[in-house]
């Protein structure tokens, strides 16, 4: 039997791109994930959600187990809206949807905006799982670079303008990671986030805001776009698995409410009510902006930890952007596809993401990579880097 004959058009054009997750590397076991954008095992708190966990089920008994779920799960909303309220986000309870994690958000958003007629403008790099999602509702792409200050917004204003002027279709969409970006690490600048709102109404496009790692500063960094959004255009998308657990697949969508009825509308009952009450009852009960220093300054000295390290054990050739927050650090090595590296890097017993998933045109990665330093121990960080060196080092040796 052919059973892609059952499947619809869209579905049968989806199943021709790259599977999800190709980009995931087999590790073997006892190599260093310098790979790995998760939260650092130590960090996860453990012990204060099972409190909650216990004190939630004391109370509520039987109701977070079932479809209805519990009363406790509104506040989760709450609790989002003060997070965001303190952030410069004020947005009412109609003009917020939780969403099972970033990644939920961002399809639900593809569903109701894109089309195979649609034009999306994205980073270029950008977020690889959010590049699977939009190529299974389009393949009409405009890439607009990143530097050590975030998007270029002037090349897209060149892009923008010469496309109208040839009478070509304009984006529907911009995707931007524009806090700690995800692969680079960088921060978009103010005045380059407030042309961006400038262009979207100039344009007449809405902006798809991904803030997942916008709590992770290592110091102050710009408003979210959506705290200096005036006319509605940003739907932004929140998470807490970068700073209590992603295994809970808790995020968010704050937009304008005709935007959450439709989102809602797809997404129906969705929710996981055990999930939600659980975390509400974990963030009625601990003092968060505490417990956000503490994992920032983590992750601030693991951050240095990988930068020192990279400076005494990497090729002086080798160059990349310095964070100011979240996971990860964007590095080039020219001369070197990253791609064959990492296959010396396996051997030596370090991990890494090759540059090229995180472009559409994987040419344009091949020299890049991405380091991530939240999950590795601090030695780990260092001894990771060690043998990346090796590793660098003897295949610029061999070219």
């Amino acid at each position: 039997m052919n059973v892609q004959s059952y499947f619809s058009k869209n579905i049968i054009d989806a199943l021709k791109n790259n599977p999800p997750g190709e980009w995931m590397t087999d590790i073997p076991n006892g190599c260093i994930r310098l790979n790995s954008g998760y939260p650092a095992p130590e960090l996860i708190p453990v012990h204060q959600f099972k409190e909650s966990v216990v004190r939630l089920l004391e109370k509520e008994q039987d109701l977070p187990f079932h479809y209805l779920g519990s009363p406790g799960m509104e506040n989760l909303k709450q609790s989002i809206q003060k997070r965001l309220s303190e952030r410069g986000i004020t947005v009412l309870e109609e003009e917020l949807l939780i969403t099972s994690g970033a990644c939920q958000a961002i399809d639900l958003i593809a569903r109701i905006l894109v089309d195979d007629e649609t034009v999306i403008a994205i980073e270029a790099p950008t977020y690889m799982e959010a590049l699977e999602v939009f190529q299974n509702y389009t393949k009409r792409f405009i890439s607009i670079p990143v530097d050590e200050q975030g998007m270029q917004t002037h090349v897209l204003e060149e892009v923008l303008a010469e496309r109208e002027s040839r009478g070509k279709p304009l984006p529907c969409l911009l995707y931007t990671i524009p806090t700690f970006q995800n692969p680079t690490g960088t921060t978009m600048k103010e005045d380059r986030r407030q042309h961006l709102l400038d262009l979207a109404e100039k344009y007449n496009f809405l902006i798809l805001e991904d803030d997942a790692y916008g709590e992770l500063n290592f110091r102050k960094c710009p408003p979210p776009l959506k705290a200096m959004d005036r006319e509605g255009r940003v739907l932004y998308v929140g998470s807490l698995s970068k700073v209590v657990a992603p295994g809970l697949r808790i995020g968010w969508i704050a937009g304008l409410p005709d935007f959450i009825t439709a989102l809602a509308w797809f997404k129906k009952d969705l929710d996981h009510p055990f999930a939600q009450a659980s975390m509400a009852t974990f963030l009625e009960s601990i003092d968060f902006e505490k417990w956000l220093n503490y994992i920032r300054s983590t992750y601030q000295l693991k951050s240095s930890i990988l930068i020192s390290a990279m400076k005494q054990h990497l090729p002086k050739s080798v160059t990349w952007y310095e964070p100011e927050g979240g996971y990860f650090v964007w590095v080039k090595i020219t001369g070197i596809n990253t791609s064959e590296l990492l296959i010396h890097a396996l051997s030596e017993g370090v991990s890494f993401v090759p540059g090229k998933y995180f472009f559409l045109d994987h040419n344009n990665g091949t020299a890049f990579l991405r380091l991530s330093f939240s999950y590795a121990n601090k030695n780990e960080i260092v001894e990771g880097i060690q043998k990346l060196g090796k590793a660098v080092k003897l295949v610029l040796n061999n070219s």
